[in-house]
C-alpha cells in the first residue's frame, strides 16, 4: 500500500526562492472548493465523544494492526477470546496496540468489540497538510503578516518568551542559517517518534529529494525563524524555543496514530505551552483524543489545521473540541479553494504564498492550512508570552482560546460560518483587547 504521508510530501514541495530564475512547469490548480461558509450560530463547544464502539475503517491506516480500549478485561484474556489477535504493547491512557492479520483489520475489530472490548479502532495514518503553490517571492510576506494579522503594532507589545516552548509535531527540523537560535533539543530525549531515536532530524524522502522540502522545516519557520537578523525571513514570534518532535518514519514518511499520541505527550512532559499540528487523518481518533486531553490538562493549548481537500469535513485532530481549528484565506481574506469547511473550523490566517525556510538554507513558498495553522500558534505564542509578563503565570487553554475567538476579525457570512470560523486572527486585537484577553 502506498503511504499517504509520503504522497503529501511530495504533492506539497514548494519552488525554492534563489537568485537565479526559475522556468518550472505550472504546478496543477487547486482543487474546487465545494464548501461554502454557513453560519454555525452562537459560540459554544462541542459535545465530546466517549470512546465506544468502532473507529473509521475507511480511513487510511497502518495494515495489520489495531488501538483498543479493553474494557475492564485483562489485555491476554482478550486477546485470546480472538483468534490471530496479538497483544503487541500497552499505550498511555489504558489503550492496546494489537497486531492482526493484514487485511482483516475491521473483521478482528468487529470481533474484539463483541469479545468484550469497550472501544477499537485503525492506527490511523496522519498526513502533513500541504498543497502545489506558485512560485513569488518575498514582499508578500509583509501584506500577509503586518496587512493580515496586525503584526507589527503586536510586535511592540510581545516579541515572545524566551521560556516558552512551542512544539512542531511534524516531520522533523533542518538545521538552517535563518533558525540557528531557535531549536530547543534537550539532551537525552527521544525527540523522533516513529523511529524511536534522539535525532529529529527531517530524513523523509521529500527532505531527501531531488527537488527537497522540509513540510517541519517549513512550518516551524513561519513559528519563529530567525528574526530582525538582517537575513532569510521574518517569523511570528521573535523569540522562544521551537521543540521539533519527528513523527514521520525516516524510510517512508509514514505517520500513524500511536506515534502522534506519543508525540503530544512528550511536548507535555517537555513543558510545552503551545502544540502546533499540521497535519490530519481521518474520524475521530480515541486515542489521539486521549493524548490531547493529556496535552490541554497539562496548560498546553493544541492548533490543528483543518484540511486542504476544499470539501465540507474537517480533518482530525481539529475536529477535537479540545484544538483550535485553523483554516486558510488568501491576501485578500477570502476562504482558500483548499481549505475544508465545517462547524468546527475556529479561526483562519493566511495561506497562500507563505513564505517559509527550506532545505539547504533556501527560502521558499508554500500553500496550504499546514502553513496557515503556524501563524495561529505564533500568535498564541505571543499572548501567553505577554500574559505571563503582565500577571507571573500563563493562560489557560481556555482562556487562550476565548481571546482569539473573541478578538478575530469576521469574514465570511456574519458571525461564525463554516468557512472562516470566528473569523481572521489579528495579533494587534489581541496585544490590546481589555475584555477577553487581558482583562
Amino acid at each position: 500500500m502506498k503511504r499517504l504521508a509520503l504522497l503529501a510530501l511530495l504533492l506539497g514541495t514548494a519552488f525554492l526562492l534563489t537568485a537565479c530564475p526559475l522556468n518550472p512547469p505550472p504546478p496543477p490548480p487547486p482543487p474546487a472548493s465545494t464548501c461554502s461558509p454557513t453560519p454555525t450560530g452562537s459560540l459554544s463547544t462541542l459535545a465530546l465523544r466517549e470512546p465506544q464502539g468502532l473507529g473509521d475503517f475507511s480511513a487510511p491506516h497502518v495494515p495489520g494492526e489495531l488501538l483498543l480500549l479493553p474494557g475492564g478485561l485483562a489485555p491476554q484474556s482478550l486477546a485470546a477470546r480472538v483468534q490471530g489477535v496479538e497483544v503487541r504493547r500497552a499505550l498511555d491512557g489504558g489503550f492496546l496496540q494489537v497486531k492482526v492479520p493484514p487485511g482483516q483489520e475491521r473483521a478482528k475489530a468487529e470481533a474484539l468489540l463483541q469479545a468484550g472490548a469497550r472501544w477499537v479502532q485503525p492506527n490511523y495514518l496522519y498526513q502533513p497538510l500541504a498543497s502545489p503553490n506558485d512560485p513569488s517571492y518575498f514582499p508578500r510576506q509583509r501584506s500577509q503578516l503586518n496587512g493580515l494579522l496586525g503584526l507589527e503594532s503586536a510586535w511592540n507589545s510581545e516579541k515572545g518568551d524566551p521560556n516558552l516552548i512551542v512544539a512542531v509535531v511534524d516531520t522533523g527540523y533542518l538545521t538552517h542559517i535563518d533558525a540557528s537560535s531557535r531549536w530547543y533539543l534537550p539532551p537525552g530525549e527521544t525527540l523522533d517518534l516513529a523511529d524511536n531515536d534522539s535525532d529529529p532530524v527531517d530524513d523523509t524522502p521529500a527532505a531527501r529529494g531531488s527537488s527537497p522540502f522540509s513540510h517541519g522545516l517549513a512550518v516551524a519557520s513561519v513559528i519563529g525563524a530567525d528574526t530582525n537578523n538582517g537575513q532569510g525571513m521574518a517569523g511570528v514570534t521573535w523569540f522562544g524555543r521551537l521543540l521539533p518532535l519527528k513523527v514521520a518514519r525516516s524510510f517512508d514518511g509514514e505517520i500513524s496514530t500511536n506515534v502522534v499520541a506519543s508525540a503530544v505527550r512528550k511536548a507535555a512532559d517537555l513543558g510545552a505551552k503551545v502544540i502546533n499540528l499540521s497535519l490530519g487523518g481521518g474520524g475521530f481518533d480515541a486515542v489521539l483524543e486521549n493524548a490531547l486531553a493529556y496535552a490541554r490538562g497539562k496548560g498546553a493549548t493544541l492548533v490543528a489545521a483543518v484540511g486542504n481537500n476544499g470539501v465540507d469535513g474537517v480533518l482530525y485532530p481539529a475536529s477535537s473540541p479540545r484544538v483550535i481549528a485553523v483554516g486558510a484565506v488568501d491576501n485578500d481574506r477570502r476562504k482558500a479553494s483548499f481549505s475544508n469547511c465545517g462547524p468546527e473550523v475556529d479561526l483562519v490566517a493566511p495561506g497562500v504564498g507563505v513564505v517559509v525556510l527550506a532545505p539547504n538554507n533556501a527560502l521558499a513558498q508554500a500553500d496550504g492550512t499546514s502553513f496557515a495553522t503556524p501563524m495561529v500558534s505564533g500568535v498564541v505564542a505571543l499572548y501567553m508570552s505577554r500574559y505571563q509578563r503582565l500577571y507571573g503565570t500563563y493562560p489557560t487553554p481556555d482562556q487562550v482560546y476565548q481571546c482569539l475567538v473573541q478578538t478575530a476579525e469576521d469574514l465570511g457570512p456574519s458571525g461564525r460560518d463554516t468557512g472562516y470560523g470566528f473569523g481572521l486572527v489579528r495579533a494587534d486585537r489581541v496585544m490590546t483587547d481589555p475584555t477577553y484577553c487581558f482583562p
